[in-house]
């Protein structure tokens, strides 16, 4: 199957985050003055709050960035209100507002993740080692849900290879395993679920060291929101989106697949592999198309390219598998 290289988007298309806030803060103020009239006594912010309420995790700490040559998307971005506020992380409640609403309780400092398992050099890392690590990158990358929508965000961060070439991997170390933060004490909405806690998530080992694999600490050029997955993440652009786990603890490198959250949850719907993959429908809905989260209503619908978009760069490391069989 040939599948076109988009083209990469121009640095002018990218709306700095404080210029698109500024926009929904006049668009929320045109249609809302009578009510911003009404609740000035209660001061500015809180008047904002009873307009629209602010997400309850939001970041706003600019991080040092340079461009990156692995930025492959030429689509819109999405809006940063979306991105943070239609989100997938079920210990802070099921439906897609609770994340932004209840994350403000994840601890992200002090934080620190632990490389172990097969490696000669296992190591524990404090996030801002890691965030001095190697210069990070900004990184435009599609994300496809799992669910059928996507979008299109712009990440910060570096190749996760860069970590894992720290710990010197052995010889027998076929796959890495990602554990997330796990307090049922701070995330007590994971209860609304079924799933065993902590996340875990894997990949194969030469997936894992593949340049596109991001170790990711923002996005729209700041430290990531929580409800995104601070303080880090990993950002797998070519697989559907709940194979990137969030707030990463512990990276363990493992002879064998590791046993991984929703795979353990339903295999029959989702693959450990779990490459975006349009030949191959989830048993509940077709993966042909997806809905583009931020789009106009009537813009929103889109063909599902064969791995999001990256087979150009991605394809060789499936040579000779079945994608049927191991989806």
């Amino acid at each position: 199957m040939l599948i076109r290289k988009p083209s990469e988007i121009p640095s002018s298309l990218i709306t700095p985050r404080t210029q698109y806030l500024n926009r929904r803060r006049f668009l929320r103020g045109a249609l809302s003055g009578a009510a911003v009239a009404g609740a000035a006594a209660l001061g500015v912010d809180r008047a904002a709050e009873l307009i629209s309420p602010r997400t309850a995790a939001l970041a706003g700490t600019k991080l040092p960035t340079v461009k990156s040559p692995l930025s492959t998307t030429g689509e819109e971005l999405t809006p940063y209100q979306d991105i943070t506020t239609y989100n997938n992380f079920y210990e802070f409640g099921v439906p897609k507002g609770d994340p932004s609403r209840n994350a403000g309780v994840l601890p992200t400092r002090p934080w620190t993740v632990k490389v172990e398992g097969l490696v000669n050099k296992p190591k524990t890392f404090d996030i801002d080692t890691l965030l001095k690590m190697r210069p990070l990158e900004d990184r435009i990358y599609r994300h496809r849900c799992v669910e059928a929508w996507s979008m299109v965000i712009p990440w910060v961060g570096y190749s996760l290879s860069e970590l894992l070439k720290q710990v010197e991997p052995q010889s027998k170390a076929k796959y890495v395993q990602f554990l997330s933060y796990y307090d049922k004490h701070v995330e007590k909405w994971s209860d609304e679920s079924n799933i065993f806690w902590p996340y875990s998530e894997g990949l194969r080992l030469d997936e894992a060291m593949h340049p596109l694999t991001l170790l990711t600490f923002g996005l729209y050029g700041e430290v990531l929101p929580n409800q995104d997955g601070a303080p880090v993440r990993i950002v797998v652009p070519w697989k559907y989106g709940f194979k990137s786990a969030k707030s990463i603890v512990t990276i363990r490198l493992v002879e064998k697949q590791p046993h991984t959250t929703w795979n353990d949850q339903g295999p029959q719907e989702y693959g450990f592999f779990s490459n975006v993959n349009p030949n191959v429908d989830h048993p509940r809905w077709s993966q042909k198309t997806e809905r583009r989260i931020g789009l106009p209503l009537f813009s929103q619908r889109r063909q599902t390219l064969m791995f999001n978009g990256y087979a150009d760069q991605v394809t060789s490391l499936y040579n000779g598998m079945d994608l049927r069989k191991y989806y």
